[in-house]
């Protein structure tokens, strides 16, 4: 007889992303080797204690999806009295971040390498975050595959219920379809409400990287969404 229970460790929605083969330098091999004791958070079905994963108290923010850190780094440098916790899946992202931190002294800085549903599900309380960011996320173009991008009603609704009231919610796309669907998304959850009319201008605090300079030389559009959290 055969059965169709899933195994224990399947997961219980859709990944927003795959586990491919991706290319590590050695640098980021090396910092995952030495470093990862010292930066990196491990996952667990239990609430961190923000104040004491960060050793102060301080407002954190967290961060989903960083790539290669380049973002993350320059805001807890210009921002050394926020925490940032960044959630990533892909180790040469995880080993590009804790580097930089590494070199540039940062001690504001904790990751997670792990789902970011899960994350939020099992280790945030409730009402903690002064805000979260989502810059880039995979738009998933293919009709078929937009079930597997990050920012659906439910997920939102979850990072939402973490943020404290008056916090913020800030998502980032160069992907104009998505951007729309985020603006839905976001502007369907009644804890929600947006800080502008539609998009918002970039804040001075998201600089931009190098991907996205070449994008705009190359005349692609950028679209961000500011909400904050309801009191």
């Amino acid at each position: 007889m055969t059965t169709n229970t899933p195994p224990a460790n399947a997961p219980t929605h859709i990944r927003s992303f795959v586990h491919r083969r991706g290319h590590i330098t050695q640098g980021q091999r090396d910092a995952l080797e030495t470093l990862t004791g010292k930066w990196t958070i491990p996952y667990a079905a239990e609430r961190l204690d923000l104040d004491q994963t960060f050793g102060r108290t301080a407002p954190t923010i967290l961060e989903i999806g960083f790539g290669m850190g380049e973002t993350t780094e320059k805001i807890a440098t210009a921002r050394p009295d926020d925490n940032f916790l960044g959630v990533e899946v892909f180790n040469a992202g995880v080993g590009s971040l804790m580097r930089r931190a590494e070199d540039n002294g940062l001690t504001n800085i904790r990751i997670i390498q792990h789902d970011a549903v899960e994350v939020v599900r099992d280790m945030i309380a409730p009402d903690c975050l002064a805000g979260v960011h989502v810059y880039f996320p995979d738009p998933w173009p293919k009709k078929r595959h937009h079930k597997r991008r990050l920012l659906q009603p439910t997920f939102v609704a979850a990072l939402t219920s973490r943020i404290a009231p008056g916090g913020y919610f800030h998502c980032a796309t160069d992907w104009e379809e998505y951007a729309h669907q985020m603006l839905e998304v976001l502007g369907g959850e009644p804890l929600l409400e947006n800080t502008a009319d539609g998009f918002a201008p970039r804040p001075d605090y998201r600089p931009l990287t190098k991907f996205e300079n070449r994008g705009i030389r190359l005349g692609h559009g950028v679209w961000d969404l500011i909400f904050k959290r309801k009191a």
